[in-house]
């Protein structure tokens, strides 16, 4: 399987994190997962592409042409991909996955897990999405999740179309297990 990790790359990502990113890079290898990503060689990004590495995974990396800048391309990536823009890189990382890890990162990783969460809630994919939650760095923002189904903002269904881990061994059992649900966009309750 194709796992497409979205995280941090800034070189500033505390090595807790680095170290964790990529010893589930090695161990989804290991058990025979490929990688989509987005190429970089720093923070989170850089650490999963070396835990592929080390591992024996193939690797996708998808940039802009823009980003061709020395230190911050991965430069063991299998296949490199390059695009216009920043939204092409994205479409063509959901295209290429078929499943969806997200460890922690900023902006950018919040963006896409949230497209691909919405993608999902209209039924456009039902590939499994993941939130690593590496030391409870997603928390907060889960319990904004649950305020926001508590207003009326977001069906409670939605929290069910991802998976929250923290463990690797059951990150990758989750997985090697998972299927496919029949959940269409009615049972979202907006349409």
């Amino acid at each position: 399987m194709r796992v497409c990790i979205y995280g941090a790359s800034s070189a500033k990502t505390d090595e807790k994190y680095i170290l964790a990113v990529e010893d589930l890079g090695e161990t989804l290898a290991k058990a025979g997962h490929g990688l989509v990503y987005g190429a970089g060689a720093n923070g989170l990004m850089g650490a999963a592409a070396r835990g592929f590495t080390k591992g024996g995974g193939h690797i996708i990396g998808v940039v802009p042409h823009f980003f061709n800048i020395d230190g911050i391309l991965y430069d063991k990536c299998d296949d490199t991909i390059r695009t216009e823009t920043m939204r092409e890189r994205k479409q063509i990382m959901e295209d290429h996955a078929e499943a969806f890890v997200i460890v922690p990162g900023g902006v950018g990783t919040f963006d896409e897990f949230f497209e691909i969460l919405t993608l999902k809630q209209l039924g456009r994919h039902q590939k499994p999405i993941i939130i690593y939650n590496l030391f409870g760095y997603y928390d907060k923002m889960l319990e904004f999740l649950k305020v926001s189904v508590a207003e009326n903002f977001v069906s409670d269904v939605s929290l069910g179309l991802f998976e929250v881990i923290s463990d690797e061994r059951e990150l990758l059992s989750y997985l090697n297990d998972y299927k496919a649900s029949d959940l269409t966009i009615k049972d979202t309750k907006y349409i």
